[in-house]
């Protein structure tokens, strides 16, 4: 049987995992991916993010649209109507926020999720750098995702709101306020901050919040334990430290799997954040499920499942490879500095 060997190795992986708390080398080289990513590090989680920042923005710019706006039957059909009505500048607007907070986000989530980590194992085990454990992971990841909505939420927020701005809304039985579909409302990201400031509130900044915690606590779940576990399945017997060809594909997968579930409940959080440039129809995270599915049904949901995969696997490849080398490039650099 093929998938004999394959599922003996994973169970032995597992069960190594589970029940062998070994202390990891001081070399910096000499790290598995799981203590790779218990290594306490605020900066190196922007690197890959940052490889990718173009891209990726152009790939959300789609996302929103499909997901919150009107009249798109497709991907394909997304792309040609913003590429006639905007040009290639349409795909690329409400990019300079999410971009100027990017390594800041990035940072701060592998920050919180790597010194989570450190903090259980210490508890566990009376020492930060043994191997955490699958639940210890599972609870990091849910912290980082609870953090992480206070950071994101305003980015995606301005991101949406200026993104969804000339998006023609065409729902009957609408009163719409007196700023007119299809026209710019916001000149900027700050103005666009100091407007929903004005006319919400802070309540206004943090609109969409519940979807999104709802979406990233169990989201990094899907991210940071998948990638532990592929990158550890592919790494050959006997190498301690993953190659960048490991890593590449175990961040690449988890990116799929993590951002492919993460779509219904991001399809929620963008429809909350674009509702209210010209009129406001959801009165929040359950109302807007109820009027999505009631209105256009169960595969209203999974709207943009297919972009959120398709960038998800070379952003999340980029994030995590940047993220190692550069760790290991830092945890060089100080072995040399003071050996």
């Amino acid at each position: 049987m093929v998938a004999s060997p394959i599922l003996s190795k994973l169970l032995r992986w597992y069960h190594s995992q589970e029940h062998r708390h070994v202390r990891m080398d001081a070399d910096p080289t000499q790290r598995s991916c799981k203590a790779a990513c218990a290594t306490p590090a605020m900066g190196t989680g922007s690197t890959g993010w940052l490889c990718l920042g173009l891209p990726r923005q152009s790939h959300l710019r789609l996302e929103t649209r499909l997901q919150a706006g009107q009249g798109y039957g497709n991907t394909l059909n997304c792309v040609l109507t913003v590429y006639r009505n905007e040009s290639v500048v349409g795909f690329f607007k409400g990019m300079s926020f999410p971009l100027a907070s990017m390594a800041v986000y990035s940072s701060v989530v592998f920050g919180v999720f790597s010194n989570t980590q450190r903090l259980l194992s210490q508890l566990r085990h009376g020492d930060p750098d043994s191997t955490p454990v699958l639940t210890d992971m599972a609870l990091a990841s849910m912290v980082a995702g609870f953090i992480s909505v206070g950071i994101g939420t305003p980015v995606d927020l301005v991101k949406i709101r200026l993104q969804m701005q000339t998006q023609p809304y065409i729902q009957a039985n609408m009163k719409l306020k007196p700023t007119v579909p299809g026209f710019p409302v916001y000149r900027g990201p700050i103005h666009c901050i100091r407007t929903v400031l004005q006319k919400e509130g802070i309540a206004g900044i943090y609109r969409g919040a519940g979807a999104m915690l709802l979406r990233d606590v169990p989201g990094y779940c899907l991210y940071f334990i998948p990638y532990t576990i592929v990158c550890g399945w592919i790494t050959p017997d006997g190498s301690i430290s993953p190659n960048p060809s490991s890593i590449w594909l175990a961040g690449g997968v988890a990116g799929a799997i993590s951002w492919g579930t993460a779509t219904p409940m991001d399809v929620v959080k963008s429809r909350l954040q674009a509702d209210g440039v010209y009129l406001s129809k959801y009165k929040g995270t359950l109302d807007c499920i109820l009027q999505s599915y009631q209105n256009e049904g169960l595969k209203v949901f999974f709207r943009g499942i297919t972009v959120n995969a398709v960038r998800g696997f070379p952003m999340c490849s980029a994030t995590f490879l940047g993220y190692e080398l550069s760790l290991k490039a830092m945890k060089r650099d100080q072995t040399e500095t003071n050996p």
